[in-house]
C-alpha cells in the first residue's frame, strides 16, 4: 500500500517559535527544522515545551511569536482543520459507536469523499487489523486501538502526523511491540512522524533524529547513538541514559587526547570527545562502558585505560545484566552494568574492585558544576 498515490511531503520548519504562558516561556525561540519523510522525536520531561511545540504545529496553541511552514507554506495562522496535519493522542479518543472500518473512513466520510472502501481497506492492511473491521473498539486491546488512531489519520494523508505519548497507557510489553509496529508504518508510508515523548527508549528505539528538550530550548539534536554516546551537556547526559560525572581540571594536553584530574585521578578524554570550552571538565562514562574487576586483577587492565578503585556496596539482577553500586574511595556512588555471561562470576557487597574503560568511551563536558556524592549527578552550582 504504502506510497500508492500519495503526494510529495515537504520539510516542517519552526522558526524563532515562542510561546509564553505569562512571563514564562514554555517554549524560547525555538528554530527547528524536521526533515520530509523523517520520524523525528521531541525528547524531554514533563515541563520542558515539547507538548506545547507539538500543539502549536497542530493548531491548537497560538505561537507567542515565530512562525511554522510546511515547505513553502505558511500556516502559523491556520485553523487546527485547515492544516495539512494530523494528531494520535494518548488516549486514542476512538468513537466507541462505530466499529474500526467507520472510525477509520470518519475523515474521508466528513470530506464526503466517494469510493472510500479501497482506501480504508489498504489502510486496515496497513496497521495489519484488516479481519477486525467490523469489530467495536471495546473488542481491541489498547496496543490495536492505538493502531486504528494511526490509521484513521494517516488516511487523510497528512504532510505530518504528530505523536502526543502515544504508547504512555499501554504496559511495557505492548509499549515494545508498538514501537516496531509505529517504525514499520513510518518506513511504509514515508509520512513525516513527529514523536513527542518522556520515553527515553522510545524516542531512541523509533526515531531517526532526537531532539532532547529543556526549559524551552533543544539542548541537542541528532541521531539516538550519537547523542547516546557523545551527550555535550551534563543534562542529555543524564536525562538520556545514565552516567557517572567526576568534576575535574585540565591538567595537560596531547595531540589527541588531554589529561584531567578528578578527585585526585587521573583520567584521558580524547579531544575530539570533549565539549568543555574550558580547563574546567567534566569527566563522563556511562555504566554499561565499564568492567568491574576484583582489586587483585588490576594488574590484567589494559594500558591507558582509565580506572578507579571502590568497594561494591549495592549488588542488583536485572536478567540481562547486574547492576553495581560501588563507593569510590573520595565517597561518590559510580554504577556499573556488567552483562550476565558467566553464571555465579559476580562481585558481592563489600569486595573492593577496581574499575576501567577505554578513554574511546570517555567524554568531557563543561566544568564550573559539582558532583553529588551521593547520586553521581551533576548540578549547577546555586541551584
Amino acid at each position: 500500500m504504502a506510497n500508492e498515490g500519495t503526494h510529495n511531503v515537504e520539510d516542517l520548519h519552526l522558526q524563532n517559535l515562542t510561546k509564553k504562558f505569562g512571563e514564562v516561556a514554555a517554549v524560547d525561540d525555538l528554530t527547528l527544522t524536521i526533515p520530509a519523510g523523517s520520524f523525528f522525536a521531541l525528547l524531554g520531561a514533563s515541563g520542558c515545551g515539547k507538548t506545547t511545540t507539538l500543539r502549536m504545529v497542530a493548531g491548537l496553541e497560538e505561537p507567542t511569536s515565530g512562525s511554522i511552514h510546511i515547505g513553502q507554506n505558511d500556516i502559523t495562522n491556520l485553523r487546527a482543520f485547515q492544516r495539512p496535519v494530523n494528531t494520535v493522542f494518548q488516549s486514542y479518543a476512538l468513537f466507541p459507536h462505530l466499529d474500526i472500518f467507520e472510525n477509520v473512513a470518519f475523515g474521508l466520510r466528513r470530506r464526503k469523499v466517494k469510493n472510500i472502501d479501497a482506501a480504508v481497506n489498504s489502510m486496515l492492511e496497513l496497521v495489519e487489523l484488516a479481519p477486525m473491521a467490523r469489530r467495536k473498539p471495546t473488542q481491541l486491546s489498547g496496543g490495536q486501538q492505538q493502531r486504528v488512531a494511526v490509521a484513521r489519520a494517516l488516511i487523510n494523508q497528512p504532510d505530518v502526523l504528530l505523536l502526543d505519548e502515544p504508547l504512555g497507557a499501554l504496559d511495557l510489553k505492548l509499549r515494545r511491540q508498538m514501537q516496531i509496529e509505529l517504525k514499520r508504518i513510518q518506513t511504509e508510508v514515508g509520512t513525516t512522524f513527529v514523536h513527542v515523548t518522556h520515553d527515553q527508549e522510545e524516542a531512541m528505539t523509533m526515531a531517526d533524529t532526537v531532539a532532547v528538550m529543556n526549559a524551552g530550548r533543544i539542548e541537542q539534536m541528532g541521531h539516538p547513538a550519537d547523542i547516546y554516546e557523545l551527550p555535550k551537556t551534563v543534562f542529555v547526559a543524564n536525562f538520556l541514559g545514565q552516567a557517572n560525572l567526576f568534576a575535574g581540571v585540565r591538567t595537560g594536553t596531547s595531540s589527541d587526547s588531554i589529561e584531567v584530574v578528578a578527585n585526585g585521578i587521573n583520567f584521558r578524554v580524547l579531544s575530539a570527545r570533549n565539549s568543555a570550552p574550558s580547563d574546567e571538565v567534566i569527566v563522563g562514562i556511562r555504566p554499561e562502558k565499564m568492567t568491574i574487576l576484583d582489586l587483585h586483577d588490576k594488574e590484567t587492565i589494559p594500558s591507558g585505560h582509565n580506572m578507579l578503585e571502590g568497594r561494591v556496596i549495592d549488588v542488583s539482577y536485572a536478567g540481562v545484566s547486574t547492576q553495581y553500586l560501588v563507593e569510590t574511595t573520595w565517597g561518590q556512588n559510580v554504577t556499573v552494568f556488567e552483562q550476565n555471561v558467566l553464571v555465579g562470576d559476580r562481585s558481592s557487597v563489600g569486595d573492593p574492585v577496581v574499575l576501567h574503560w577505554s578513554p574511546d568511551h570517555t567524554f568531557g563536558l563543561a566544568g564550573g558544576e559539582t558532583v553529588l556524592a551521593d547520586t553521581a549527578q551533576i548540578l549547577a552550582v546555586g541551584a
